[in-house]
């Protein structure tokens, strides 16, 4: 009945998978849907760009207006005109880019809410779902969803979504200009043009594909860099840099190989707007000749076609970079999308739930069962009730299904059958803010954040003043460790609190929970992994901190057992025995299995506490 990580984290529903089929304007309404702070004001923002165009599409005007007007027959200048036309277009450039600073001003202001909501959102869904499918991901892709997928999004949205209205304006009122001018040149210019635009249709689907690539890899990259730098201490004791380096390197060059296969799609479409964009001038200037010498255009007219031209090369090229930053944001979005779409199993009832009575608690498993997905049940007809301010010891093998137990205790996972209760209210039915208020748990490793002990201790208690701190440490009887810190409560624990020993961090985490006050305690053995000197503190300290509250232990070691009032006896998914230590050492079974062989490892007679 026992089920290997491995299997478990198989089993575990991961993450949503990227629905390539999914059409890209698909994603990209659902995208716009999830940020809607950023279609507001729209109808503004549009019109701000679309004004912001106009001062490009002025130039070609004034220098047709400037040859044909101010040069007069050819004989003579009309320098009036020309300073009058020069005036003209500097205000209008002026007025147009004011108008693209407002547009971009407003644009900006609006995808970074939105975008700010989304990082929020996506990272509040990443601790809504279960510890079982946390770890079905690599932290490292989660943490990508959250940051640099977001920020591909937010580049997207602020630059190429900016590049996009004001490219069409411009290719738009350009083709107006030059349709006014002469249907001729504005024809050459158009099939020119019309195959590279056809073209961009297919150069889309491949991008998408590969910036889908992309964006994967990224995830992977941060994954496998965060890992030997988390575990350097691993990779340092085994003497592992080499092939750790291997791994990274691998990684990396992922990565690298999908980038490049992405832009080497870009650069053909890059250079085909150019071609293009030759070939229009080539045309124009040669048909423009033609049409000049017949009489039916101005040397002004041509000239201006070649501006023209201009306004639709720059936005051709910028097409390559519009759809890859398109395509990149879609990619992005897709992921972003895909870890919001994974259910959280474990749904907080929020307002709508049952609190939690104030009073001394007692739990009771219904006939519990618990299966990982996919996996045989680790959890069976489970049964139990432990009364208000009982010490109970879990113990069992390796896989016989006592962690299991604790998780669903703490409701980081819910059972496939029957129901947990505390205080007689299902676990399911509990808000997470009331739950986590009434039952704290201390595992084996206390993880401290990077920051001082203060802000370390004020997790158990916001707002906590230093004199309540530091009487909790008097209270548990750690007046005299924590008078050995030089710096006191100011004292940085560094990164997962590597500044301090293994003890010291679950001492802290200790005081911690006292801070919490909670009626329920839940203990993964939290003195098994600690020096003599520090086991004693904390045993003291332990022994304060259960006093008068409800515990459940998860007994690694036959001592926590023996100072317990009840012992739960697990083995293979189900509990087998139930009773005192003394009790259940009596009636032999599986406890007295366990005993014999604690004792034995021991070398001590009648107990095991090593």
């Amino acid at each position: 009945m026992t089920t290997t990580t491995a299997e478990r984290r198989t089993a575990a529903p991961a993450p949503a998978t990227e629905a390539h089929e999914v059409t890209g304007w698909a994603v990209l309404r659902r995208g716009l849907a999830l940020s809607p702070q950023v279609m507001e004001g729209l109808g503004v923002t549009l019109l701000l760009a679309l004004l912001s165009t106009v001062g490009a599409s002025v130039v070609p005007i004034v220098v047709r207006a400037a040859i044909d007007d101010g040069l007069g027959d050819g004989s003579q200048m009309d320098e009036g005109r020309i300073f009058l036309y020069a005036g003209l277009t500097l205000v209008v450039v002026l007025l147009t880019a004011g108008a693209g600073y407002a547009m971009r001003v407003r644009l900006f202001t609006r995808s970074e809410v939105a975008l700010s909501d989304l990082r929020v959102r996506a990272f509040r869904h990443v601790h809504d779902l279960s510890v079982l499918t946390q770890s079905s991901e690599r932290r490292g892709v989660l943490v990508s969803r959250v940051t640099s997928d977001i920020d591909q999004i937010s580049l997207f949205l602020q630059f190429t979504g900016v590049m996009i209205v004001v490219s069409v304006g411009q290719m738009l009122v350009a083709t107006m200009i030059m349709a006014y001018y002469s249907w001729q040149l504005t024809l050459v210019v158009l099939v020119c043009f019309l195959p590279l635009w056809l073209s961009l249709t297919l150069f889309a689907k491949h991008m998408s594909r590969a910036y889908d690539t992309v964006r994967r890899t990224v995830g992977e990259m941060i994954a496998v860099i965060a890992e030997p730098v988390v575990g350097a201490s691993v990779v340092r004791s085994y003497a592992i840099e080499r092939r750790t380096q291997r791994r990274v390197d691998a990684g990396i060059d992922r990565n690298y190989r999908a980038n490049i296969r992405a832009q080497s799609i870009v650069a053909v479409t890059f250079a085909s707007a150019g071609v293009a964009g030759g070939l229009a001038n080539a045309g124009v200037i040669a048909l423009g000749v033609v049409l000049g010498v017949a009489g039916g255009l101005s040397m002004g007219t041509v000239i201006a076609f070649a501006f023209l031209v201009g306004l639709f090369v720059g936005p051709a090229q910028q097409a390559t970079q519009v759809i890859t930053d398109a395509q990149n944001a879609i990619a992005s979005w897709r992921r972003v999308i895909a870890l919001l779409d994974t259910p959280a199993d474990v749904v907080d009832p929020g307002e709508r739930g049952t609190t939690i009575p104030d009073e001394p608690l007692g739990a009771r498993f219904a006939d519990v069962a618990f299966a990982y997905p996919g996996g045989p049940r680790v959890l069976t007809d489970v049964d139990v009730e432990i009364a208000p301010r009982q010490r109970v010891a879990v113990v069992g093998e390796t896989g016989s299904g006592k962690t299991t137990f604790a998780k669903l205790l703490t409701r980081l996972m819910d059972p496939v059958e029957g129901a947990v209760l505390l205080g007689g209210v299902d676990l399911r039915d509990v808000p997470f803010s009331d739950l986590r208020r009434h039952v704290v748990m201390v595992p084996q490793e206390g993880f401290l954040f990077d920051a001082t002990l203060r802000e370390n201790l004020q997790y158990g208690r916001s707002g906590a003043t230093d004199a309540e701190l530091e009487t909790a440490f008097t209270d548990l009887g750690l007046a005299d460790w924590y008078a050995g810190l030089p710096q006191g409560l100011d004292t940085p624990v560094g990164q997962r609190g590597e500044s301090l020993s293994a003890g010291e961090r679950q001492l802290v985490a200790l005081v911690r929970a006292a801070l919490a006050d909670p009626a329920f305690l839940v203990l993964d053995e939290a003195t098994s992994a600690v020096d003599p000197q520090t086991e004693l503190r904390a045993t003291r300290a332990l022994d304060t901190l259960l006093s008068g509250r409800t515990s459940v232990t998860i007994a690694h070691r036959l001592s926590t057992a023996e100072s317990a009032d009840r012992v739960l006896v697990f083995d293979a998914g189900r509990l087998v025995q139930d009773g005192s230590h003394a009790e259940l050492l009596a009636e032999g079974g599986v406890y007295g299995r366990l005993h014999a062989s604690w004792v034995a490892q021991s070398n001590l007679p009648g107990r095991m506490d090593a």
